[in-house]
């Protein structure tokens, strides 16, 4: 993996026939170093306004209201002056890379440096995905604590799906085992380091980098409306979102 540090992984207690310790803390890694291009934005997609503030400050919201969390950890860019002046209750990383598999390397690191353990638990979430509630992450938490390798909210595919060639359709995949990956995605730091370290940076999530080893999360039920916000027509959807909900709770 590019653009990573080298050091000496410690050996996990885990293993995939037994659970580790109970007494592991919880920790949450939000990467925050992407360039947002697809979304069509001016600047980083995290830090558009959606319903009065910045996206990433309703996804960090929603891990405050989850007092279980031993902390929460953002990994930015080196040049990455947003939080500065924010005041912030979290802590902040900035070792981003070129992709997100070494951002999550890094700030995983990062945590190990500010007295996490090893074989606690961290659950990294997409800084676009800013409509995940505490509600949501309590379930991930409460799914994967006595599950020996940890798991990921995710979304059973609910359309018809189709292969293309050449911008036509050749063939309609069997849609009932296939699910829609969402974050958070909750691993073992040390078992996530080690496998990140094994498939390399091209990874898109975390999940993946545990199936290369060999590894098979579980499966957590997500839902419709934790979306990651990707293109222009996505941030009007999570505007009405967040409006409903405050109506709801106003």
């Amino acid at each position: 993996m590019t653009d990573t540090p080298s050091f000496t992984l410690p050996l996990s207690d885990c293993s995939p026939q037994t659970t580790c310790a109970p007494s592991a803390q919880l920790w949450a890694l939000v990467p925050c170093a992407g360039t947002g291009s697809r979304a069509g934005a001016d600047g980083p997609k995290q830090y558009q306004l959606v319903a009065g503030q910045p996206m990433v400050l309703h996804t960090l919201a929603a891990f405050a209201a989850v007092p279980r969390l031993a902390g929460v950890l953002v990994v930015v860019s080196a040049e990455d002056d947003f939080f500065d002046d924010k005041g912030a209750t979290f802590m902040i990383a900035a070792c981003g890379g070129s992709t997100r598999a070494t951002s999550v390397f890094n700030g995983l690191n990062a945590l190990l440096e500010q007295g996490a353990d090893p074989t606690d638990w961290v659950l990294v979430h997409d800084a676009a995905r800013c409509l995940i509630t505490p509600q949501q992450i309590n379930a991930l938490i409460d799914a994967c604590l006595p599950d020996a390798v940890g798991g990921l909210l995710a979304l059973k595919l609910p359309d018809t799906l189709k292969r293309e060639v050449a911008g036509r359709v050749v063939q309609t995949v069997e849609r009932g085992d296939k699910w829609l990956a969402q974050t958070p995605q909750m691993f073992r730091i040390v078992e996530l380091q080690q496998a990140l370290l094994a498939a390399g940076d091209t990874v898109t999530d975390e999940s993946s980098a545990m199936e290369f080893v060999g590894k098979s999360p579980l499966l957590v039920e997500g839902s419709a409306q934790n979306f990651k916000v990707t293109y222009p027509q996505d941030f009007a959807l999570a505007q009405a979102v967040l409006t409903a909900r405050d109506v709801a709770t106003g």
